[in-house]
C-alpha cells in the first residue's frame, strides 16, 4: 500500500485472502517517495514467491503503475478514495500507457481485488478454483433466498 493510511480499506482483501488460505505479505511503499524500493519489490516478486502483487494507493496513485513496469507478474490496483472521492486514484491506476497494464478494480474495492487475485492464481490451482466456485454458488444462493423473500411478501 502506498501509505498506512490504507490500512482500513486493504484490510478487507487481507481477510478474503486469508478466507481463501493464499498466503501474502503486505508493505508500505510509495511511488514517490521510495521508488527504488518500489522497483526492486517488483523486479524481486516472482522469485520471491508472488504470484500476483495487489497494491493500494490514493490520490496521485503511482504505485500499481511504478510496480507493473518493473515485473512481468499481473498487477491489480485498487484506487483508494482520498481526494475527489477517489477519481484523482481510478484514473491514475487505470489509465496506463501500452505494455504496463494494471487491472483495476473500483474506488476501495479491496475484496474485489482479491477474489481477482484469487481468480488468477486459480488458473493453476484447482483447490483454490473449487473455492472460489463455492464463493460463487454462495453468492447465488444468497440472492436466491432474497428474491424467495421478496415474492413472499408481494
Amino acid at each position: 500500500m502506498g501509505s498506512d493510511s490504507d490500512l482500513p480499506v486493504i484490510e478487507k482483501a487481507f481477510k478474503r485472502l486469508k478466507d481463501f488460505g493464499i498466503p501474502f505479505e503486505a508493505h508500505v511503499m510509495s511511488a514517490h517517495r521510495t521508488p527504488e524500493r518500489a522497483a526492486d519489490f517488483a523486479k524481486k516478486a516472482k522469485n520471491n514467491g508472488f504470484g500476483v502483487i495487489i497494491a493500494a494507493a490514493g490520490m496521485a496513485a503511482h504505485l500499481g503503475g511504478v510496480l507493473a513496469a518493473h515485473t512481468a507478474l499481473p498487477v491489480i490496483g485498487i484506487p483508494i478514495k482520498s481526494t475527489l472521492d477517489g477519481l484523482d486514484a481510478l484514473l491514475a491506476t487505470v489509465q496506463m500507457p501500452p505494455g504496463i497494464p494494471v487491472a483495476t478494480v473500483a474506488i476501495d474495492g479491496a475484496d474485489n481485488a482479491a477474489i481477482l487475485a484469487a481468480q488468477i492464481l486459480a488458473t493453476s490451482d484447482d483447490a483454490l478454483a473449487e473455492k472460489l466456485a463455492v464463493m460463487k454458488a454462495d453468492m447465488e444462493y444468497k440472492v436466491m433466498e432474497k428474491d424467495k423473500q421478496l415474492q413472499e411478501k408481494i
